[in-house]
């Protein structure tokens, strides 16, 4: 069965009280904080002054963007609040056994920590929010993850499409949404050599590497396949897509073509443009 079949209607929209949902993300927190604090896994904390020797993959992100009623100030408040965050992640190494997780090494994003308002995506919309923005962040370190032999344990898609593709240049899907701390991006190093990522605010794009101490010894491609948009019974339009990468020794020849992950959501736009 076409498994964005099976899931369209997971994301239809539903109405929940505003009790339901304080009391739902108050649950999913402290089932987070026991986790931490009480479970095996042996987080990433130490962070290296020196940059590792290689690089094994580098991206950008421009950090302003013109958004359809968007208000251009949210913009320029989410590059403080990633200034802020990436203090708290740059520099940190993975060592082989070890797990990165991004809320506990950056931790609650409050406004006695410097945060400010910036933008929040939120049921297929935006609103202001303290420490907004900080997806950007979390987008460029999945996408930069996995063109490394680095193992995500733990991601979350956006749910809502909310804009429609602007100058996009990597593939619809190809982020991760968080929300502290329950909606985390986890990722566990199972390869005998240590990995550091390293992070830059810039003047102009939010930069990124994963670097690590051996030579790589594979490079990866990341592409989608079976890309769809629909109109759904219910009214509404969805967008479907699944990633693969492909897989390269060093000579340049490809020895596997892995899945990576299936991506359902609800476009909060017309997909359909009607002709003259």
């Amino acid at each position: 069965m076409d498994t964005a079949e099976t899931n369209v209607n997971t994301l239809k929209p539903k109405k929940r009280t505003i009790i339901r949902l304080i009391v739902g993300k108050n649950y999913y927190k402290i089932r987070r904080y026991l986790k931490w604090f009480l479970g095996s896994q042996k987080l990433a904390k130490q962070c290296m002054g020196a940059s590792m020797p290689y690089v094994y993959f580098l991206h950008r992100t421009p950090l302003l963007r013109k958004l359809k009623d968007v208000d251009m100030e949210l913009q320029y408040n989410k590059i403080i609040n990633l200034k802020i965050a990436v203090k708290r992640v740059n520099n940190i190494v993975i060592y082989p056994g070890e797990t990165f997780s991004y809320w506990r090494a950056i931790g609650n994003p409050t406004r006695s920590k410097g945060y400010v308002e910036g933008m929040v995506l939120f049921c297929g919309t935006y609103k202001k929010g303290i420490g907004g923005g900080l997806c950007q962040l979390s987008n460029l370190i999945y996408w930069m993850t996995i063109h490394t032999p680095l193992t995500v344990v733990e991601r979350y898609r956006h749910s809502f499409d909310v804009f429609p593709d602007s100058n996009r240049t990597q593939p619809f899907g190809s982020g991760a949404t968080c929300v502290y701390n329950y909606r985390d991006l986890v990722i566990r190093n199972d390869t005998s050599t240590p990995f550091q990522l390293v992070i830059e605010v810039g003047d102009e794009y939010l930069i990124g590497e994963w670097r690590c101490k051996d030579k790589p010894l594979y490079t990866y491609k990341v592409y989608e396949a079976d890309h769809k948009m629909r109109s759904e019974f219910w009214g509404g339009y969805s967008r479907h897509n699944i990633l693969y990468r492909k897989k390269y020794d060093i000579e340049g020849f490809e020895i596997d073509d892995e899945f990576i992950t299936e991506n359902h959501a609800l476009m909060m736009y017309s997909p359909f443009i009607e002709g003259k």
